[in-house]
């Protein structure tokens, strides 16, 4: 599985590990933040939050940039409660991007607003701007606590209220630690690593009760269960 979070719907089958997501290194670099704006990318879907971060950019008085696609399921969503948040002040929505941009968009922002509403199975989102050095505001649901180091690469929340409070500690966050935890936390390389470790312990050839998963520099091993 790639997080323990996915596992709870399923919590009686026989998992043997988990194994998070990870992105080649070399994808991006170390951004500046210096844009000043905060980011929302994804899809413009309710259980994706996108109301939550215009209504935290508004309330801190902060550019919001939103990076997003509108299925055509959305499309109803979209243009009765999310088009009408648009139009106000310091709100620019700039639609999908794709990989070439993201580098720039994420590394550039002041942090990334996560503010989901459904069981996040994990949210390739967070680790590509962690990737950047860019912190990450994520409200407390599914994966997020288990990707997000608090206090490192961002702040967890449950509330607009909470996220607007974390804000400026998530700005005071050292973006090359941010960085750093990425390599050693979400790396394409760490992930390889721990696929290999799982397959030779199925296989019998490993041992199980070594098997490192998701690395961390503080958090302990995981055991293949």
């Amino acid at each position: 599985m790639i997080s323990d979070a996915q596992r709870r719907p399923l919590s009686w089958a026989n998992w043997r590990a988990t194994v998070y997501h990870g992105l080649p290194a070399s994808l991006y670099g170390t951004g500046r933040g210096d844009g000043g704006y905060l980011a929302f990318i994804g899809r413009i879907s309710p259980e994706k939050g996108v109301e939550r971060a215009i209504a935290i950019a508004q309330q801190a008085s902060v550019p919001l940039k939103i990076a997003a696609k509108v299925d055509n399921v959305d499309r109803e969503y979209y243009n009765s409660l999310v088009k009408p948040l648009l139009d106000a002040p310091r709100i620019e929505f700039i639609g999908e991007i794709g990989d070439r941009e993201k580098g720039s968009f994420l590394g550039n922002a002041m942090a990334l607003l996560f503010p989901i509403d459904w069981p996040e199975p994990f949210g390739l989102a967070m680790i590509e701007a962690m990737a950047n050095g860019t912190p990450v505001i994520g409200f407390r649901r599914g994966s997020v606590p288990e990707v997000i180091d608090e206090g490192v690469t961002g702040f967890i929340v449950d509330s607009v209220d909470e996220a607007l409070a974390a804000l400026p500690l998530a700005l005071a966050l050292d973006r090359k630690r941010i960085r750093s935890r990425f390599e050693e936390r979400f790396s394409a390389e760490r992930m390889a690593l721990d696929y290999v470790a799982l397959y030779e312990a199925v296989l019998g050839t490993g041992t199980v009760n070594t098997l490192v998963l998701a690395s961390t520099v503080d958090q302990p091993t995981r055991d293949a269960a």
